[in-house]
């Protein structure tokens, strides 16, 4: 004959177990989730800061001189171009609240043309454009704002 065992029935111990579990898992995959939309922010801004590189590098010395043949010397491309002509149209298209974007535009040597003689080096040198992009994103649990930075730096071309 078998031995049956008594066993002491755990009412209740399934809704202490959930109501310790669900909470945590809820919780990070909710921080899954803002955490991947950080992600998607942060190669929004690095697309813009490339685009602003690529927009500014093809628009240097050559290209206002060939636009304005008769001005001497031609004018040359500014900061402000850049961010109307390239940087505000991609940060449009990705959604980027405008005050919370910064943004700088320098040149290697301020000729922007696509070579110059580097007078520290003495020798002649490859010109370049730099973009920064900063962008103060507020994730979407109110956890704090992150500042979210890319460069973007492409030789002048034409």
């Amino acid at each position: 004959m078998l031995l049956a065992r008594k066993t002491r029935r755990r009412r209740g111990a399934t809704v202490v177990e959930s109501a310790l579990v669900y909470p945590i898992a809820f919780l990070l995959v909710i921080g899954l989730i803002v955490a991947g939309f950080g992600v998607f922010r942060y190669q929004e801004v690095a697309s813009v800061a490339r685009e602003g590189a690529r927009w500014a590098s093809v628009h240097g010395y050559q290209c206002c001189q060939e636009a304005n043949p008769s001005t001497t010397p031609p004018p040359l491309t500014a900061a402000s171009d850049v961010y109307t002509n390239a940087i505000k149209p991609q940060a449009d298209a990705a959604n980027l609240d405008p005050p919370s974007l910064g943004y700088s535009v320098t040149w290697a040597d301020p000729s922007e043309s696509p070579v110059y003689y580097n007078s520290t080096t003495g020798a002649w040198s490859r010109n370049t454009v730099t973009v920064t992009i900063t962008y103060q994103w507020i994730p979407e649990g109110y956890m704090g704002g992150i500042t979210l930075t890319s460069t973007s730096i492409m030789p002048i071309t034409y």
